[in-house]
């Protein structure tokens, strides 16, 4: 390789240094990557545990902690699409996990309720989602944690707003 070229790639090399080291600031690009971490290490846990999904596990400990619940609710707790809970309930049922039936009061909407074989998988995975929970207390004091919650929080607030409330053709360069 020639000295030219082994200068360009020395650097392009302290460029992608450089815009590593700045990406980490850019919360937009970390979440990303942070959640997909969180997924697969639960994902991972869950398969040892229990052989069950995440929205498997979310749905199972809602309905343990809360008792029967509509897919609404359910969403509501889980901050996710009823409809990703709408297509993951029916493979539930299959699997023994959830009963569902329409509610008396409201035909509109399904109740999702725990069964026997539910209630033994989430008994099974639970121990190993608590030592994953322990185990992220460890890395940071209560203070932390709450203080982390509060930023969620106010991003979620910041990504609920309009973007005309930030946008103008002056800061779209």
């Amino acid at each position: 390789m020639a000295q030219s070229d082994l200068r360009e790639v020395s650097g392009k090399d302290d460029r992608i240094r450089a815009r590593r080291l700045r990406e980490t600031q850019n919360i937009f690009a970390r979440l990303p990557a942070t959640y997909a971490a969180s997924r697969k290490q639960g994902q991972q846990i869950l398969k040892r545990a229990a052989g069950l999904s995440i929205v498997e596990w979310r749905t199972l400990w809602d309905l343990a902690e809360v008792g029967p619940l509509t897919i609404r609710e359910l969403a509501l707790i889980q901050r996710t699409d009823h409809s990703l809970l709408s297509r993951a309930l029916p493979d539930m049922r299959r699997k023994g996990l959830v009963e569902m039936r329409r509610d008396e009061e409201d035909g509109r909407q399904t109740i999702v309720e725990l069964t026997t074989a539910g209630r033994e998988a989430f008994d099974q995975a639970a121990p190993f989602m608590k030592r994953r929970r322990e185990a992220m207390r460890a890395q940071f004091t209560p203070d932390e944690l709450a203080l982390f919650a509060s930023f969620l929080d106010r991003f979620d607030d910041f990504l609920s707003q309009p973007i005309d409330d930030f946008l103008n053709e002056e800061s779209a360069e």
